[in-house]
């Protein structure tokens, strides 16, 4: 591989939205890049071919790593641990394996037992980008633009591998973000997991609230709408991430609970005006 930005034969493990995502991306970002997929479902790997987000599919895993100058995995966060195990050991010497997993610390432990003693580096990553809608059907070219893209390292990493996959996570249009396994996931809990939460139980609020006569759905607008897109994310895609960031997210769902607390005792009190001033300084601290 030159010593440059570009990986020239890219191996994608799971051809879901954030997978097939990425190889699109990839190839707008450098067309020349030969990408090979691989994935559980057969049906989701023949339609990534038909997008063009993968040039050819593997018949098995081993297959696809091989001779991979970068090994892209976007499979849910317990089935990344299992796998790479057989990806270290039938990853090039000079390839870089990379990891879109939700969580990290659980990831970071499997890799370091996975890659010791190995010349193939590991480098934990997660793209904070994503749909309601999951699959290769869902994938997007422009997924990752203007997206913060976590990567579990630090910014003066001296291997060129490192450095070539920052530029390249640049070159798709995300953002890199350094920072430590820990750190990510008390993060993700706070800013991803909770709000994730926060629509389920809205959903459930509004839907024991319904009744017969349509009450109160019928008089929901787009605020509601906006309040519940995440509640449109499946079951399977959030349960490895709820289980293994689960002290986490506890942490960030008792501190929502103090928070509506005290939201209740000063309904009847100027005391929330501090709160609302506080919220609007997020929202366009965010909007910015």
């Amino acid at each position: 591989m030159a010593d440059n930005a570009r990986f020239r034969r890219i191996a994608v493990i799971g051809t879901g939205l954030i997978g097939g995502s990425f190889a699109l991306a990839a190839r707008k970002h450098s067309p020349e890049i030969e990408i090979t997929g691989w994935d559980r479902d057969s049906a989701s790997l023949a339609r990534a071919q038909s997008r063009h987000a993968i040039q050819e599919s593997a018949a098995n895993l081993e297959a696809a790593v091989g001779g991979a100058d970068l090994v892209y995995v976007a499979l849910p966060v317990s089935v990344i641990a299992k796998v790479l195990a057989p990806i270290a050991a039938s990853a090039a010497p000079h390839a870089l394996v990379t990891d879109a997993g939700s969580t990290k610390v659980l990831i970071a432990k499997a890799a370091e037992e996975s890659f010791r003693g190995k010349s193939a580096l590991f480098l934990g990553g997660h793209p904070m980008a994503g749909k309601e809608n999951s699959g290769i059907d869902h994938a997007d070219v422009d997924l990752f633009k203007s997206a913060p893209y976590a990567l579990v390292a630090s910014e003066s990493h001296s291997d060129q591998r490192v450095k070539n996959f920052a530029a390249l996570v640049s070159g798709v249009g995300a953002r890199p973000v350094w920072c430590d396994a820990e750190t990510h996931d008390w993060s993700v809990g706070i800013v991803s997991h909770l709000p994730q939460m926060l629509s389920i139980a809205l959903a459930r609020v509004v839907q024991d609230e319904s009744d017969e006569t349509g009450f109160p759905l019928a008089l929901a607008g787009h605020g509601l709408q906006d309040s519940l897109r995440l509640a449109g994310s499946p079951y399977n895609v959030w349960r490895d991430i709820l289980i293994s960031n689960r002290d986490n997210l506890g942490h960030a769902l008792n501190r929502l609970g103090q928070a509506i607390e005290h939201i209740q005792q000063n309904l009847q009190s100027n005391d929330l005006e501090a709160e609302f001033r506080a919220a609007n300084d997020l929202y366009k601290l965010l909007r910015k």
